[in-house]
């Protein structure tokens, strides 16, 4: 069901995204405090701004209620992945190219669940990491995120 509701707003949003040149980023559909949430976040070059997102908004909102892939209450936003922002499109990946990252395993790698490095290089597989100093190779399968270092 989560994978239907998800591959519809896809199908559903690319058209409207191509043509006002916004980028996707990604979808949830979950249930947070007892209520569901769908979520669209898009990006563009400069940033997004709320404007953008109800555009967006307004756009689907129609659409979703004529195609009505969910049969119980939910609300639908459409938002901006926001700065810290975990890598998940190849965009993402090459945006943060020789950037600090903060990066989460499912289960420790070597003794840490949670490590900062900066990415040195990716590929569909793997990423390698300058890890204190020194290349590492890590597969992606072990990442549960990897998103900007953020340091104030």
């Amino acid at each position: 069901m989560k994978r239907k509701v998800e591959d519809i707003l896809y199908d559903l949003s690319m058209p409207i995204l191509n043509k006002y040149k916004f980028e996707f980023v990604d979808i949830e559909y979950k249930k947070e405090g007892g209520q569901w949430y769908l979520r669209l976040f898009i990006d563009k070059d400069g940033g997004i701004t709320v404007d953008d997102c109800q555009l967006v908004s307004e756009a689907l909102s129609d659409m979703l209620d004529e195609v009505d892939p969910i049969e119980h209450a939910y609300i639908f936003e459409v938002s901006s992945p926001g700065i810290e922002r975990p890598l998940k499109t190849e965009r993402d990946y090459k945006r943060n190219l020789n950037k600090e990252l903060e990066i989460k395993f499912y289960e420790p790698y070597e003794g840490k669940k949670v490590i900062e490095a900066i990415l040195v290089d990716f590929d569909e597989k793997k990423v390698i990491l300058d890890y204190n100093g020194e290349n590492i190779e890590i597969k992606k399968d072990i990442i549960a995120i990897m998103k900007p270092l953020i340091k104030f």
